[in-house]
């Protein structure tokens, strides 16, 4: 079966009642918003019956997001719903304090950035030195455009050492930040894997980000859903887990991998190639988001 490339979405949203869209790579790139894709949303919006829930894999809280895509001109009124892996790990993390009837907090070492702290304080845990922790939160880098991978092997063998399972509240490897690549949390994951930890990831492809949204967000059923992604891995993955459809946006994360012509065109073979490398299959691609 082949991946059907389309124009605009509009070509198919008679298909879906719910559109799920990923935001880094699609809607923005971290410094500026996408006139084609903020277009793209309210125009959405117009339709009926239709429904538009934004899906970050940010480790932050959906209010820092929300707050920051406003600043790039992506209003509230432009989505019902917005879910971030923040939001997801700090809900399942406090839940299992209670479910657990703990008396005391969890005792965690955060590596990552200071702009994470509310996740964390959601999360109920108190923040320790690593030789006194039960566990490791992974938001990403201490200094993200600083540092290298390897900087970290040191740290995470001192916690291997002391068998401490990890929490991966980002599962993606990279972002591309205005042309710049920077390293996030499932890189770090990735690797203490590799040194012999274990990792436990919340966001995509993962299911628990999923189900919240068909579970809490949405009455939808997933027959009438789709997910509108860059990333092979993680969005278009999470979406055939999941059980729904799913639209590839080519000029994103894999734009190199498609060798994506200026004008947008985007050859079948390559678009192929490159899925089948993947092991996906989404049911079509968009050079990029638009109408």
């Amino acid at each position: 079966m082949s991946i059907r490339i389309l124009n605009n979405l509009s070509e198919i949203t008679s298909d879906y009642d719910l559109f799920i869209v990923d935001l880094w790579g699609v809607v923005h790139n971290g410094v500026i918003a996408y006139p084609d894709a903020i277009e793209c949303l309210q125009r959405l919006r117009q339709q009926k019956n239709s429904q538009i829930i934004l899906l970050s894999n940010a480790a932050r809280l959906s209010t820092a997001i929300a707050a920051h895509l406003q600043k790039l001109g992506i209003e509230e009124r432009m989505y019902d719903k917005l879910l971030t892996s923040g939001d997801v790990t700090a809900e399942t993390i406090s839940g299992r304090v209670e479910q657990q009837n703990r008396h005391t907090n969890p005792r965690y070492f955060h590596i990552g950035a200071e702009r994470a702290q509310p996740t964390l304080d959601v999360c109920g845990g108190q923040e320790v030195a690593l030789k006194d922790a039960e566990l490791i939160i992974c938001t990403g880098l201490f200094r993200e455009e600083e540092e290298r991978l390897d900087d970290y092997t040191d740290l995470l063998r001192s916690a291997i050492a002391l068998n401490l399972p990890m929490i991966c509240a980002n599962p993606d490897i990279v972002i591309n930040r205005g042309g710049k690549i920077i390293l996030c949390s499932g890189a770090i994951a990735d690797l203490y894997e590799k040194l012999g930890g274990t990792v436990e990831r919340f966001g995509k492809p993962h299911p628990a980000i999923y189900n919240c949204v068909f579970t809490q967000l949405t009455n939808t059923p997933r027959s009438r859903a789709v997910m509108i992604g860059d990333s092979l891995s993680t969005d278009i993955r999470g979406a055939r887990q999941a059980g729904i459809d799913s639209i590839w946006i080519g000029s994103g994360i894999h734009a190199q991998d498609l060798m994506l012509k200026q004008d947008g065109q985007l050859e079948a073979a390559k678009v192929h190639e490159v899925a089948e490398q993947a092991g996906e299959h989404p049911r079509a691609i968009l050079p990029r988001l638009s109408w």
